[in-house]
């Protein structure tokens, strides 16, 4: 009998393509894989050959228009959040009607639960960094109502308040209508007593190694066989290995590429410089610099000197695959968190708590040594590749287990 996945998720490329890696492994043990995502992504989704159900609006906004949530009220808050759960009861129920198993990676998984729950199939949650999940041995992401002061307890028990407010009454007026009993604690009802961590055990581990609660799977890496384009091939046989700067899907000030550029020449080194969601502009480029769109970085990361990149888990992970040098500027979330693992590992450097400049990148480039390097190179060693794999075989024997 063929398994049938349902894999959702809400939020950018990096929530999106460890989903396509999971399901690429999943394929290959003969699963029929369906995927929810934003509807930015359907290219990405159906160029590898799955069914693509749209969720939500479009992310990604015009270079130069700003962030996404620039000029929310409370009132749009609130409408936006009433909007997000009644789509993803009606997208989610929808997609999952003929599924075996519903599984929601990434945050905000709302109506996933639910669903799965009135179908009467298996449900995983699995997070994509560890401080997602709460633990006495790990605060959570940045937020604005952590208030100074709050040690980790207050903070995952003021997190949960947070979830409650936001989504329980909402939550529990979708469970009624499908018959099913109202929820105490969302985030538990959301993550489970027993999540699945989709991030590498070196770069971010568990912090609680004895909790058989948490399952790590590793990374969802997915395989990348792209070649790079022409010019991009052109551009590193011509000189050293340039340095690397992209922020993917973050919101920049498209001026910001020009102080890449500028960051890079105080270095003495070349640069490419991708230019993302949010346009970024290289000004006036020369031959020591190059400006891409999407690149499949899995070739590209290990053929330069370092990665200058927003701390994304994906783009982290990527990154130490290859074995170079990183300088993490992060901007929100959990890109603090890998920020500060790539220190402690020492295999890069963390960019001060500042607007990023000429001068505060070619500060951080500045100081990335041979150590740093030597650090990168042995780290890479130990990044486990096949993530996707131990998931997709775990999915496969949860679905068996029933059957």
């Amino acid at each position: 009998m063929t398994m049938r996945v349902l894999l959702s998720t809400i939020g950018s490329r990096g929530e999106v393509q460890p989903v396509t890696g999971l399901a690429v492994a999943l394929r290959e043990r003969g699963a029929d894989v369906r995927i929810v995502a934003p509807p930015d992504f359907r290219e990405l989704v159906e160029d590898l050959g799955f069914a693509m159900v749209p969720i939500g609006p479009t992310l990604r906004r015009p270079p130069g228009t700003g962030d996404w949530a620039a000029g929310m009220t409370p009132e749009k808050a609130r409408k936006l959040t009433e909007d997000t759960v009644r789509e993803q009861f009606a997208v989610v129920g929808e997609a999952a009607r003929d599924r075996d198993v519903v599984v929601a990676a990434g945050s905000l998984q709302i109506a996933a639960r639910s669903v799965a729950e009135k179908l009467g199939v298996p449900y995983i949650f699995a997070a994509y960094c560890a401080i997602s999940l709460p633990s006495p041995l790990h605060a959570p992401p940045r937020m604005p109502w952590q208030r100074p002061g709050d040690g980790i307890e207050e903070m995952w028990a003021q997190e949960a308040v947070q979830w409650n407010a936001l989504f329980g009454p909402l939550l529990n007026r979708h469970r009624a209508e499908l018959g099913l009993a109202p929820v105490g604690d969302v985030r538990e009802h959301v993550h489970t007593s027993s999540p699945w961590l989709a991030a590498d055990p070196v770069l971010g581990p568990w912090p609680e190694p004895d909790d058989e609660g948490v399952f790590t799977t590793g990374a969802w890496l997915l395989a990348d066989e792209r070649p790079l384009p022409g010019e991009v091939e052109a551009f590193l046989r011509a000189g050293g290995p340039p340095v690397y700067f992209g922020f993917g899907s973050m919101t920049a000030p498209p001026e910001l590429g020009a102080a890449m550029v500028e960051a890079a020449r105080r270095d003495g080194a070349r640069a490419i410089v991708q230019r993302g969601w949010a346009g970024l502009d290289t000004g006036a480029a020369g031959p020591d610099v190059l400006a891409v769109g999407e690149v499949n970085q899995r070739a590209l990361f290990p053929r330069v000197a370092a990665v200058v990149h927003h701390g994304g888990a994906g783009t982290t992970t990527t990154a130490a695959l290859a074995g170079v040098p990183q300088v993490v500027v992060p901007q929100r979330f959990d890109q603090f968190y890998w920020a500060a693992r790539v220190e402690r590992l020492g295999i890069g450097v963390a960019h001060p708590p500042q607007a990023p400049d000429a001068a505060s990148l070619a500060g951080a480039l500045a100081a990335l040594t041979a150590v740093t390097g030597a650090n990168a190179r042995r780290v890479a060693r130990d990044v486990v590749t096949d993530g996707a794999d131990i998931a997709a075989g775990r999915i496969s024997r949860t679905v068996e287990d029933r059957i």
